[in-house]
């Protein structure tokens, strides 16, 4: 059942009647049995590993709370379980395909071994929600959850079940106990969320997909002006998609009463990586802060350390990111990006400097704007090529004959389409800035009531009009 899907509206309507209907005290397990009927609605099988995470992580969290001694073993064996069931699951076949041809280098014969395994739904996001509340009860920053059906909720909660946000459980547990929500509020600030993302989604990236998947999927046949389009349109798709689905979740979250965190905050604008990092999937971003790199020393060791310490974090979000190699030369090349910022952050340079000091000179703002968002250009030709073979030969081919393959690009897209995609990119950038500045919510707040309608009502039509509504999945419902 997607997100974007009639079936789940209907869904989502009968969830919310019922929710608000039924007792306080009864509307997590509600909320429970959704997200397990909406979890079965995909794939039957997939609930088995789920259930052995939640159960695992339960049990193992209560005996680390009660231990006096072995405290570290024990968290040691419910980490690994749900790495075990990480790796095994997405990432078996990967390992055992490239040893296959690591040891072909050397004319060594090396029989891998190739599994069946079943494609199991948000693994990625629920295996890192159960690690991060076990290290967080065994370091106790607060008890484990007594009640095993309301910890089943916090790893399934449907919302945000296949692509996130990675909500941490402290958050997730004192939003459950609130006792007053106002209905009305939360439905309608909801629906606004919601009807972004949808926008940024069905409008935008699904739009710019067409020609994205045209390209990149016959890099052969293209040159110079069209892998330059084709580039240029994913960096906007995989923004407006995942940010998409982001604020579907949090907008249905929100009509349930519970508040997720932010997981986009105009990334396109960032200044530097780091700042980047800062601002695109917040909630990975900072999973990865929190459990991998201040564990591994953090900048709290000595500049190599710390160098590896960097390329640790990046190699294994690229790999969390998908079982390709392109996924994880994207991460390394961040890492690089990361240390080279470090490196010229140290020798204080006016022109990049540390984070914390504001730039004055607008120009050099937006120049650092504009190198920060084609560095991050670069890497994404490797998170979106189906190959490393691919991705060399754009990057080989993508400033050959661009004069001469500019008319290419009305062969591959009509006029009138890069019109609206053009506009409507403008609008978000728009939109974006006023809100870096001004806030917009603020800012639209103080508009009559009947401008903020008219324009709710503008973007429902322009939803209507041009959606495309051919069920595309989310980019990151694969990770």
């Amino acid at each position: 059942m997607s997100l974007l899907s009639v079936d789940f509206l209907l869904f989502f309507l009968i969830i919310v009647i019922i929710y608000y209907v039924v007792s306080q005290k009864y509307r997590w397990v509600i909320l429970l049995i959704s997200s397990y009927y909406f979890y079965i609605s995909w794939k039957p099988e997939n609930i088995i590993f789920i259930t052995l995470s939640t159960l695992v992580s339960y049990f193992i969290a209560i005996i680390i709370s009660k231990s006096a001694f072995n405290r570290k073993k024990y968290l040691a064996v419910g980490v690994s379980f749900n790495l075990i069931l990480l790796i095994g699951l997405k990432y078996f076949n990967f390992f055992s395909n490239s040893f296959r041809n690591f040891f072909q280098l050397f004319t060594i014969k090396f029989d891998s071994v190739f599994l069946n395994i079943v494609a199991v739904l948000g693994i990625s996001f629920f295996t890192f929600k159960a690690i991060s509340y076990l290290v967080d009860v065994y370091t106790k920053k607060y008890e484990p959850e007594k009640n095993i059906g309301k910890f089943a909720l916090y790893i399934s909660f449907f919302p945000q079940l296949m692509a996130g946000p990675i909500e941490r459980a402290d958050r997730f547990f004192n939003q459950l106990k609130k006792q007053k929500q106002n209905i009305q509020i939360n439905i309608i600030k909801g629906l606004k969320i919601m009807l972004w993302g949808f926008l940024l989604k069905l409008v935008i990236a699904d739009r710019l997909a067409i020609t994205v998947n045209q390209i990149y999927n016959n890099i052969d046949n293209y040159q110079g002006s069209p892998l330059i389009l084709g580039t240029y349109f994913f960096a906007f798709q995989i923004y407006c998609d995942f940010a998409g689905y982001s604020y579907i979740a949090i907008g249905a979250a929100k009509i349930l009463g519970l508040d997720l965190m932010n997981n986009f905050l105009r990334p396109y604008l960032s200044k530097s990586i780091p700042e980047f990092w800062k601002r695109w999937h917040i909630s990975l971003s900072s999973w990865f802060r929190d459990y991998l790199y201040i564990p591994l020393g953090g900048n709290r060791v000595k500049v190599g350390r710390w160098t590896l310490n960097i390329i640790i974090v990046f190699l294994v979000s690229g790999l969390w990111h998908g079982a390709s190699w392109t996924f994880v030369i994207w991460g390394f090349i961040h890492g690089i990006y990361m240390i080279i910022h470090k490196l010229i952050s140290k020798f204080k340079m006016k022109i990049i400097k540390n984070e914390n000091n504001e730039i004055k000179n607008s120009f050099l703002k937006l120049l650092r704007i504009f190198i920060t968002f084609h560095l991050i250009l670069l890497a994404w030709i490797f998170f979106r090529a189906n190959s490393v073979g691919d991705s060399i030969y754009i990057i080989k081919n993508i400033f050959v004959n661009i004069t001469s393959t500019f008319q290419d690009i009305f062969l591959i897209i009509p006029r009138e389409s890069i019109l609206l995609i053009g506009a409507l990119l403008f609008l978000v950038f728009i939109f974006q800035v006023i809100q870096e500045r001004k806030g917009v919510i603020n800012l639209l707040n103080k508009t009559p009531i009947l401008f903020r309608w008219s324009l709710y009502i503008a973007i429902i039509f322009i939803i209507l009009l041009f959606g495309q509504f051919a069920k595309n999945p989310f980019i990151y419902q694969q990770f």
